[in-house]
């Protein structure tokens, strides 16, 4: 296989990149693209997504499978980064489409706390203490 088609299965720097725009395998911006894709990392952490000691990508071999396991219901988590590395990236030229995509990180980001800490919603017993 040639090494232009050589492009890593599942690799979140890739991903990101053709989703902000860039061709997988131009490095000209990745240093850009793989800070802003840490500093949402540690967004996730603090949230409870990902593993606990945190994590970071250095290059086109770390994949989302290492940093969501296999757990399937974190897939926005891709949307998520995506939408957060293009905030700083590439971000929307109007504000619409700027309070648009912030709405949907917002929605994103409150699903994927849920999913990670669910709120247990007591059950009425019929009792009053008191």
């Amino acid at each position: 296989m040639p090494e232009a088609e050589a492009q890593i299965e599942d690799s979140i720097l890739h991903d990101v990149k053709q989703l902000v725009g860039q061709e997988w395998d131009d490095d000209t911006y990745d240093l850009d693209i793989k800070t802003h894709i840490n500093t949402v990392f540690l967004e996730l952490s603090q949230i409870g997504v990902g593993p606990d000691e945190g994590y970071s990508i250095n290059d086109e071999t770390d994949t989302w499978a290492g940093l969501l396991g296999g757990d399937k219901n974190l897939n926005a988590v891709k949307t998520y980064v995506y939408g957060k590395v293009r905030m700083v990236f590439d971000p929307p030229s109007t504000g619409p489409l700027m309070n648009s995509l912030q709405a949907q990180l917002d929605r994103i980001e409150w699903r994927l706390m849920v999913h990670k800490d669910p709120v247990v919603t007591p059950t009425y017993t019929g009792e009053i203490n008191g």
